[in-house]
């Protein structure tokens, strides 16, 4: 049965492991947003986490026919996929003296709290950049799955939105590719995935423009949208300051990625009958100075439809 993580949360009993599902919800939007299908059962012995699904490539057609004429017979193209759930997450140690210390943060909670930071970063790359081809611990995201796609959209030149005057420029055209862009996809997206340089870009634009809309989630966030779409910066990766979506330091351009969230488009993964999220605390009740505490997700993300998700390259940003 296909679950959101603010539903899945409803059958953890764990107070902390509900506060943890909440933390990878608050400041993520795409973890707060995605529905993951968790229908995965571990197979051979737990060695295989396996989802199969059937991806649409080409749409269905109609058309009109004379009296004593059949139809010209079409069929939509369909291809195979299998994708492998993934494990990953993070630990960390702390000693029972530092644990007992207390103070006006609890080591624990804010270990805890980065940990989880981190995991959510590792998240959104992955969804953007991942290869299992590449690193066979991780699963297959966007640049992979779009990469030559019909909704691959390369302009023949970047659109230029690199400083004030740019803009101002060339915001109509940015704008115009957009819908355009849009129009590739099999229905309006969910969400537009980018870089924070993009975001700040995209709202000069949208402002200018006065298209754009700002309204606030169940955690307080500003959700800034453009024709009601919300605009996302996917951050940065794990342990760094690389942005998940790059921008490249010659061309300095950069991509931007529409997703249409839902279980005949683009959505998670997770295993049957469990929280896609665990978390285990630090005993110090048991002997040991050193305690560990983990955080770990269990997932991957299947695209349904080519025409689900798309790829906006060549936007000028710097």
């Amino acid at each position: 049965m296909p679950v959101t993580l603010a539903e899945a949360k409803k059958n953890v009993q764990d107070d902390v492991q509900i506060g943890v599902i909440d933390e990878f919800r608050k400041s993520n939007w795409l973890l707060s947003n995605l529905t993951f299908d968790d229908a995965v059962s571990p197979t051979g012995g737990g060695a295989t986490l396996t989802y199969g699904y059937t991806r649409l490539i080409t749409q269905p057609t109609a058309n009109f026919r004379a009296v004593n004429t059949e139809y010209t017979p079409q069929e939509v193209t369909k291809q195979r996929y299998n994708v492998d759930l993934k494990v990953f997450g993070g630990s960390y140690q702390i000693d029972r003296i530092i644990a007992g210390m207390g103070g006006i943060v609890s080591e624990v909670d804010m270990q805890m709290a980065q940990k989880i930071k981190a995991a959510q970063a590792l998240f959104n790359d992955t969804v953007i950049n991942g290869d299992s081809a590449v690193q066979a611990t991780a699963f297959d995201g966007l640049e992979k799955a779009l990469a030559g796609s019909t909704t691959e959209l390369n302009p023949a030149a970047p659109i230029d939105l690199s400083s004030s005057s740019a803009v101002d420029s060339n915001y109509k055209v940015f704008l115009d590719e957009i819908d355009e862009f849009l129009a590739l996809l099999d229905g309006k997206p969910t969400g537009l995935l980018m870089n924070a340089k993009l975001w700040a870009k995209f709202r000069a634009c949208a402002r200018r423009s006065s298209s754009f809309t700002e309204t606030k989630d169940e955690f307080g966030r500003n959700i800034t949208a453009y024709d009601g779409i919300p605009l996302v910066d996917v951050g940065e990766k794990p342990g760094t300051n690389q942005l998940v979506i790059p921008t490249d330091p010659t061309a300095r351009t950069t991509s931007l990625y529409a997703v249409r969230l839902g279980m005949d488009g683009f959505h998670g993964v997770s295993m049957a009958g469990q929280a896609p999220i665990k978390t285990w605390l630090p005993d110090f009740a048991t002997s040991g100075a050193v305690k560990t505490g983990e955080v770990e997700m269990v997932a991957a993300v299947a695209l349904k439809a080519t025409k689900a998700a798309g790829v906006m390259r060549k936007l000028k940003v710097g």
